[in-house]
């Protein structure tokens, strides 16, 4: 109790902050789902619904598209091409429905909410290492605005695996290293990307050998063994598929199945996805909801491409190995689909986006209005049931 006490003493400026920019991005999240249930017009097609109503209505608009295969495979296991949604979302789901009367939405809302408050306290404390307090809450700020962050409050696993990526760097660069090998361990049970916190915290642990006074062979072992449990929710999720399905791989198999143009048999590299996407803004229809989907994914994926550049160029190399490999990973499959949402997870851009408004008053003040403004329009799509990311 003493400790639970002294924790909560040292953290409580950064608890209140982080809390009450939570809550008011959660109330304007409500606020706008309400005018788009109200005036936006409604496409069935990906909608989350239930014949027989357990979970609350208003919180159906929280699972379309993928919520819906989470839900599913919470409550019966995997189906049908659903293996390209890694365990540990649904599992916790599962586990948590009978708490919420079986109501396994409400349990997976939370989860995310939960989740995302958490992750913004240990990216708020991440910041913190580096950064000035000015950085640190521009940076909070600039992340709530971006315009797919409402992901972070629906059944998706973005919130749960942005806890995860940010709280294994936070505790490696803490020096707490178990706990890192165990976040990163979970992360890549949520999602393939968190694999790539394996050679992303390696760089992170020979960073600050390098930097430490003492060579000797037992300080140079520490921290390199947790590293381990990294690949073990990976593998552990293989093993599963490859026993129940013949094929370890498959999640990477099915994603031809999910109508996104992906290709889940070959790689295709950058420069073949730049050139496609080149193509499509000049043959796309201009006035059609597609071709803002084109641009969204277009205009996401050069940005954070360039912030790679510049990631690259301050030397934050054990953030830069992640960054690179869980940007190009998805764009293998040959598109940037979903890339808008995918980004959420890329943390040091957000930073170089707060330190360029330091720079420059202008990006101080369109940044944020450009970025809520499609903020709004994309949470209205999503919810009234159109493809966003």
């Amino acid at each position: 109790m003493k400790f639970i006490k002294k924790w909560f003493k040292q953290n409580k400026k950064v608890l209140k902050f982080t809390l009450l920019v939570f809550v008011v991005w959660q109330i304007l999240i409500a606020v706008v789902i309400a005018l788009g249930v109200k005036y936006f017009p409604t496409s069935n097609q990906y909608l989350y619904t239930e014949k027989q109503i357990v979970n609350p209505s208003w919180l159906w608009s929280r699972a379309n598209f993928d919520g819906i295969h989470y839900l599913d495979i919470a409550r019966r296991g995997y189906g049908v091409y659903q293996q390209a949604f890694f365990p540990l979302y649904p599992k916790l789901i599962a586990f948590l429905t009978p708490v919420f009367g079986g109501q396994a939405l409400v349990a997976g809302w939370v989860i995310s909410l939960v989740c995302f408050y958490f992750s913004l306290f240990f990216f708020y404390k991440l910041l913190a290492l580096d950064f000035s307090e000015r950085i640190t809450k521009r940076t909070l700020f600039y992340l709530l605005v971006f315009p797919t962050t409402f992901f972070f409050t629906t059944v998706y696993t973005e919130a749960l695996f942005f806890l995860l990526i940010i709280g294994s760097f936070y505790l490696a660069r803490t020096k707490h290293w178990f706990w890192a090998g165990v976040f990163g361990g979970l992360a890549s049970a949520t999602r393939l990307p968190g694999i790539f916190l394996l050679p992303a915290l390696l760089f992170e642990w020979w960073r600050q050998k390098q930097t430490e006074k003492t060579k000797k062979a037992k300080s140079w072992a520490v921290g390199l063994w947790p590293l381990l449990l990294i690949p073990l929710g990976l593998l552990f999720y293989m093993r599963f598929l490859a026993i129940n399905y013949q094929d370890p791989l498959m999640f990477a198999h099915v994603q031809t199945f999910f109508g996104a143009g992906r290709t889940g048999d070959r790689i295709i590299l950058l420069y073949q996805v730049l050139w496609r996407y080149f193509k499509m803004l000049v043959l796309v229809e201009k006035h059609s909801l597609t071709y803002f989907v084109v641009v969204l994914e277009f205009v996401t994926s050069i940005s954070f491409l360039i912030l790679i550049i510049f990631t690259f160029l301050r030397r934050w190399y054990s953030w830069l190995v992640f960054m690179v490999l869980a940007f190009i990973a998805p764009t293998l499959t040959g598109t940037f689909s979903s890339m808008p949402r995918y980004v959420l997870i890329l943390f040091p851009g957000f930073i170089l986006l707060s330190l360029l408004a330091e720079k420059s008053w202008w990006f101080r003040i369109f940044y944020p209005l450009i970025a809520t403004g499609l903020l709004i329009i994309c949470l209205m799509l999503f919810t009234r049931g159109y493809w966003v990311a």
